[in-house]
């Protein structure tokens, strides 16, 4: 039964790492290399749509600006081009050797909007964790029933699933506010 418990515990990690790389992509006042993460790049010289990542070095020089350093100079134009159609809201421009990427100050509106989408992904990322709980609390139950443990181990057990639901949605809650406050930051 403790394999049962590690796995879920796995399971439950997964849903913060991925709420990490999720909430990664929403774009706050500051540039970081990360809102360009969700960027497919259309190389003709290739024939291939591929991530940004994988065609150039991304900086942030300072809190305003990004750098795309393309290693092959003929996919300038198609970064720069991948950018602007990522309705990022973000207007690049290249000067031959690097694409600029000024990151605009964000509205009052827009930064309650990005708010909102936070909070939505995070509240997305709580259901998965509960998805885990009702999955091995099943499991512990089925266990039960078929006498491969007896009452008093299905109560600890299914503590130990609620403990660690509890955990989990916690740290969820954490990076959605921790979140939040570097949106409304001005």
């Amino acid at each position: 039964m403790n394999e049962y418990l590690s796995a879920m515990t796995d399971d439950m990690k997964s849903a913060v790492d991925s709420l990490k790389k999720a909430l990664a992509t929403v774009r706050t006042g500051r540039a970081t290399p990360a809102l360009l993460d969700s960027v497919k790049v259309l190389v003709a010289s290739y024939g291939a749509s591929m991530p940004i990542k994988q065609l150039a070095t991304i900086n942030a020089p300072d809190a305003r600006m990004l750098v795309v350093t393309p290693w092959d100079k003929s996919t300038i134009s198609d970064i720069e081009r991948a950018i602007g159609a990522a309705s990022l809201g973000l207007n690049p421009s290249n000067d031959g050797q690097v694409v600029r990427v000024p990151v605009p100050a964000l509205t009052g509106d827009r930064r309650q909007d990005l708010v909102k989408r936070a909070r939505a992904m995070g509240e997305d990322h709580k259901i998965r964790i509960r998805g885990v709980r009702k999955e091995y609390n099943q499991i512990f139950k089925d266990a039960e029933s078929d006498k491969e443990i007896s009452e008093d181990d299905l109560e600890r057990y299914l503590k130990q699933v609620q403990k660690a639901t509890s955990e989990y949605s916690g740290a969820l809650d954490a990076l959605v506010s921790a979140k939040e406050a570097e949106i409304v930051e001005v």
